[in-house]
């Protein structure tokens, strides 16, 4: 089975599974399909983490590949511009906003690589088979979907540019997304894109080294050059993946594996830690004194975060303690007591990302969750594809744990987790949505495991947030709950969306076999794949 939030994608990691390929051919297949049909949540010019479950090989690994910044960075060099802070916690405003959208907003790239690397070292099939379809859709164009369009028509939030205009920011991507009218594409329309075909064929024929110290890392350096960019040949020919065993953590019995830092693994299990304290089911789900706690569990994951959580390669992040059970037996103190996290914020994620789950007949199971960050608008003349904004999240404030300096990976929620049951795969699960990633993942393990839910169930249940001093929710979330949490003097926020905070995709595995769930927020789908005997 595949699940991912585009059904383009799905469909060609399902062809892999039936072709005689792994949960990883399907994965990256589903990847590289979705950086075409998708191309503002990622892409092969991205970043992102991806945790694979191989029994029979004796493999169980994780790959980061969060974007570097450039060599060319100065910790102080946006300090002087800074305007402000998301209430979200993703990002920061500067004057100008030159870290969220053009040249100076670009980290080294490090999805391809990572792609390649995943699929030549674990994979069954040729490199090039699994990266046809993604041709085959690129040449061919696929209709603009909804979820797609949206985000193209989201006006400017929080300080952040329109995205209409991070499409149109290079010659190249007004090209690509309008028409020669000057009418932006429209949801039905074809969208082809024979440049980012093009750029896939040299990556088919030559692998990511073409990428990263062929032809196209000079074309991409001599661009940045002229432009202003950060971003060099150094930069890209110098750049690594670092693969790890998961870190781990307990949950009502059950073994949870989950990303390093800077990745948001570490949220995801010690705010199981602090809930395996209380009888959530007792609650009730989504009853006041559910919503309550668990939002408390996360404004302490955050306040953690934002304090000690960044790239282990720069800064000492406790890992051990913040994902200790004893550590969430203290948090969970502070909560019966009645005490309040305050989360602070200079002031007042987009979602722009996605995720693929697979497993195959074989037990083998990989997810991923990759991303542009906020993407920077840019595209390179006859490359096609644009590239990662992850610059806007770093801290123009030095001296910080998500502090600007050369070489540094960005903090990131991606959390892919994989659970297992008495020793048996259980779950395998994944988000997209900035700093929404963790919490979504995190309600929706609850939901199968303190609920009972389906995968399907677990992923469309009404969702809540607690990334600052306000409780968010969806507009699902019944307003006597709301009402019952104003009463005890919370604030509020309800979105206008019934569904949010993160796009939660993911298999089960039951003893009646695969149970797959798409967010419903976004476009996707889960597919079994039909076997041969």
């Amino acid at each position: 089975m595949v699940c991912a939030a585009q059904p383009e994608a799905v469909e060609a990691g399902v062809e892999m599974l039936e072709a005689g390929g792994n949960a990883v051919d399907a994965a990256i297949a589903t990847g590289l399909v979705a950086g075409v049909v998708d191309p503002q949540m990622c892409g092969i010019a991205g970043f992102g983490n991806a945790q694979v479950w191989m029994p029979d090989d004796g493999v169980h690994l994780t790959v980061d590949f969060h974007g570097t910044s450039p060599g060319a960075v100065r910790p102080d060099m946006w300090e002087d511009l800074l305007v402000g802070e998301t209430r979200d916690g993703f990002g920061f405003i500067v004057e100008g906003n030159v870290n969220d959208v053009g040249y100076q907003s670009i980290t080294t790239p490090g999805a391809l690589k990572a792609y390649y690397e995943a699929q030549t070292r674990y994979g069954r099939l040729a490199w090039a088979d699994v990266v046809a379809p993604a041709i085959r859709w690129a040449q061919e164009g696929f209709a603009i979907r909804p979820h797609v369009y949206h985000w193209w028509t989201e006006g400017a939030t929080m300080g952040r540019v329109d995205n209409v205009e991070r499409l149109r920011h290079t010659p190249a991507g007004q090209a690509i997304y309008f028409h020669p009218d000057g009418r932006l594409k429209q949801v039905g329309e074809i969208h082809s894109n024979p440049d980012l075909a093009s750029t896939l064929e040299r990556i088919a024929a030559e692998g990511s080294d073409v990428f990263y110290t062929g032809e196209l890392a000079d074309i991409i350096a001599a661009d940045m050059a002229t432009h202003g960019g950060l971003l060099s040949n150094d930069d890209l020919a110098g750049y690594e993946t670092i693969w790890h065993r998961p870190i781990h953590g307990r949950y009502r019995g059950r073994d949870v594996f989950s990303c390093h830092p800077p990745g948001g693994g570490v949220m995801v299990l010690q705010m199981l830690n602090t809930l395996e304290n209380f009888d959530l089911a007792a609650m009730g789900h989504n009853s006041v004194d559910y919503v309550r706690t668990v939002s408390e569990t996360m404004k302490w994951a955050t306040i953690d975060k934002d304090t000690h959580v960044g790239d282990p390669e720069f800064i000492d992040v406790p890992l051990d303690r913040l994902t200790s059970p004893e550590y969430g037996a203290e948090v969970a103190d502070r909560i019966r007591s009645g005490q309040k996290a305050s989360v602070p914020r200079v002031q007042g994620e987009p979602p722009d990302t996605t995720h693929v789950v697979a497993v195959d007949a074989d037990g083998n199971a990989f997810t991923m969750t990759h991303s542009l960050g906020m993407p920077s608008g840019v595209v390179t003349d006859g490359l096609g594809f644009m590239f990662n904004g992850c610059m806007g999240v770093f801290d123009p404030r030095p001296g910080r744990a998500g502090s600007l300096a050369p070489g540094k990976r960005r903090f990131s929620s991606l959390c892919p987790t994989i659970v297992f049951n008495e020793g048996g795969l259980e779950v395998v699960i994944g988000a997209p949505g900035g700093t929404q990633i963790a919490m979504g993942v995190t309600q929706a393990l609850l939901n199968v495991i303190d609920f009972d839910m389906t995968m399907l169930e677990a992923v469309s249940a009404p969702r809540f947030s607690g990334t600052s001093d306000a409780i968010d929710v969806c507009n699902r979330i019944p307003r006597r709950v709301t009402n019952g949490l104003e009463g005890e003097g919370y604030e509020v926020i309800r979105s206008p969306e019934g569904f949010g905070f993160g796009w939660v995709h993911g298999i089960r595995v039951t003893p009646d076999g695969l149970d797959g769930g798409a967010d419903p927020g976004a476009d996707g789908m889960a597919l079994e794949a039909v076997l041969q005997p």
